[in-house]
């Protein structure tokens, strides 16, 4: 008979082995070792997913993880429920025994992640209010009907999906009992009416996703930030008015889709938001790294129409997402020319269904060139998902970045695999450039 080498490995290095692994497959390696059968039971961390494995023995293991008091503290818990857990999330009692044993064990690290669609939210334990060892806490469906109460001292870390606030008095009292917050993501459809202020001296990075369906689809009046050290912030959302209290530095990345609660972007409507829209530029124009969607970009063309637009002299890095075949004249016209030291340039075009014919793309002209073309820009990426329109679109766009950029370094196309890739390849090597270090590089995916 073998030896049994694992039995002999020291009980700290095989708990750090199984520490690796989903808690289902931790409690199977009991058929390694007769040292192994219970130690699971042990580990600092429980990473549970309901998720193709029985519901009975599910419960099981998360019974006897948190009934055994064989760990006095517990590092991290990430728990998944999908549809078929109904029962649990609705009625709580599982979630709740759990959650407060987590806390009683000093958790650091929870993450409750509930896939039930039949289940609009689960009341928060009130255990968990007054959590003061947690770090990172991400929730989703999950309801604060008691966040006056909250003590979250060392929460670092919050990512919020669908949670709910039974009114904008809550969300603030939530966040300013988070002393140390740095990071606050808040995401989901039918998301939080009453997240109108954020307001925190520590807070880094800021992610509002407010995803609306048509049965819900209504604009946030105003929404304040006032977090001194923020240094990211991304607003995918309806708002009618955004106020920041403080200029984004320089080392800020900003990553925003916003039409200020405008329907349209015709002049007239602009107009309306024009002090709206000059205070919010004014707060971004110092952002190295920026990446803005096509309906800003029309709002801002737009504007700039009205008064000019502020220089944005720190940008090093900016990505216009979802632009369409008839704004892309408004390139030069618009933000590059307030982009004086811009160095890198990512277009990425909505071109599954093109606004124009392809005679109509090949007749797009660019006025003039902007200051950064000659003197900073030195990348262009551009990514297409879907040519519709026989590349005519990439030609145009590649054509003047190449002819007209004289510091340009490198030009890359990415697109989607297609058996003309090698002719669209020479087509672009044949175009004049402005800069003979220029590497030309089409990618396929």
């Amino acid at each position: 008979m073998k030896e049994d080498r694992i039995s002999q490995l020291p009980d700290d290095l095989i708990c750090q082995i199984l520490s690796h692994l989903p808690t289902k497959d931790a409690v199977r390696t009991s058929v390694l070792s007769t040292r192994w059968t219970n130690l699971w039971l042990w580990l600092p961390r429980l990473k549970l997913s309901f998720v193709g494995i029985g519901k009975y023995y599910a419960l099981s293991l998360a019974n006897r993880f948190f009934d055994s008091n064989r760990v006095s503290c517990i590092d991290k818990l990430k728990l998944t429920f999908p549809d078929v857990y109904s029962d649990i999330v609705d009625g709580a009692s599982y979630l709740t025994s759990w959650i407060d044993a987590a806390v009683k064990r000093r958790i650091q690290h929870l993450d409750v992640k509930c896939h039930v669609y039949n289940i609009y939210r689960f009341e928060i334990p009130l255990s968990l209010y007054m959590c003061e060892t947690l770090v990172s806490l991400k929730l989703d469906k999950a309801a604060w009907d008691n966040a006056e109460f909250v003590s979250f001292p060392c929460l670092k870390t919050m990512h919020l999906h669908n949670n709910f606030f039974p009114n904008e008095a809550a969300f603030e009292a939530l966040v300013s009992c988070c002393p140390v917050l740095e990071e606050l993501e808040i995401t989901g459809f039918e998301v939080l009416p009453n997240v109108h202020k954020v307001q925190s001296q520590s807070l880094k990075r800021l992610t509002i996703r407010r995803i609306t369906t048509r049965e819900f689809y209504y604009y946030v009046p105003e929404l304040v930030i006032d977090a001194p050290l923020l240094c990211g912030l991304g607003f995918f959302d309806a708002i009618a008015n955004i106020i920041i209290t403080n200029i984004l530095e320089s080392i800020a990345k900003l990553d925003v889709i916003l039409s200020f609660g405008l329907k349209g972007s015709d002049g007239e409507s602009v107009s309306s938001k024009r002090s709206n829209i000059r205070s919010f530029l004014s707060k971004i124009s110092r952002v190295m790294d920026m990446t803005i969607s096509s309906d800003t970009l029309k709002v801002i063309h737009q504007y700039s129409k009205l008064e000019p637009l502020p220089q944005f002299g720190y940008i090093s890095r900016l990505c216009l997402d979802n632009l369409h075949a008839s704004e892309v004249k408004w390139l030069t016209t618009t933000f590059l020319e307030s982009c004086p030291n811009l160095k890198s340039l990512v277009l990425a075009p909505w071109d599954y269904e093109s606004d124009l014919r392809s005679e109509e793309i090949n007749q797009i002209s660019f006025s003039s060139v902007p200051k950064c073309l000659l003197s900073s820009l030195e990348s262009v990426d551009l990514k297409f998902s879907f040519l519709a329109e026989g590349y005519a679109l990439a030609f145009q766009l590649g054509k003047y970045f190449l002819e007209n950029s004289v510091v340009l370094k490198k030009f890359n196309l990415h697109l989607l695999y297609h058996p003309r890739r090698d002719d669209i390849f020479e087509k672009f090597l044949r175009f004049p450039r402005g800069s003979t270090e220029c590497e030309v590089v089409v990618e396929s995916y």
